[in-house]
């Protein structure tokens, strides 16, 4: 007959979980601070122009865009206007998280430096557009006249 002996008892140190967890919440307190900064270069100079605008879409997929001082449709985006939707649907997330309607509108601003924002007021969001290239800026940048005069909108997808 065999004599079982008991196994060793192993004394576990829990120092490396404690500093693993120290480091974890050290990385997380600087990533917090760090975004709490506003970062270096996004400092925005005087405006150039400034629309506030509201977009709303259409049933036959288009993009209405109506001024928001007089209430009038001024411009509608037809086609795909992929990059328009995508920066649109950013803000209007961000909207529907922290369950805001879209009574307020969205302010367009071209800065006197060429840096052209799209801003949501209600969220504190904003999207610099020019960042995502010229083509795609000018999307946003054509819209600079809505209700005056538009004339080479149509080959961008812009109606008046």
């Amino acid at each position: 007959m065999a004599v079982l002996k008991p196994l060793p008892t192993v004394r576990r140190r829990p120092w490396p979980l404690w500093l693993a967890l120290g480091l974890l919440a050290m990385a997380l307190l600087a990533v917090s601070w760090y975004r709490s900064q506003s970062p270096p270069g996004l400092e925005l100079g005087p405006i150039k122009w400034q629309r506030l605008l509201h977009f709303q879409d259409r049933a036959n997929g288009d993009i209405a865009v109506v001024d928001a001082r007089s209430g009038q449709e001024v411009a509608r985006l037809r086609g795909e206007q992929g990059f328009a939707r995508g920066a649109l649907r950013t803000l209007a997330r961000e909207r529907m998280r922290r369950d805001l309607g879209p009574d307020m509108p969205f302010e367009l601003s071209a800065y006197v430096d060429g840096k052209l924002v799209l801003r949501d007021p209600a969220t504190g969001e904003r999207i610099h557009l020019e960042a995502f290239g010229a083509s795609n800026a000018a999307v946003f940048a054509q819209l600079q006249d809505i209700g005056l005069s538009i004339s080479s909108s149509s080959s961008a997808g812009v109606q008046p």
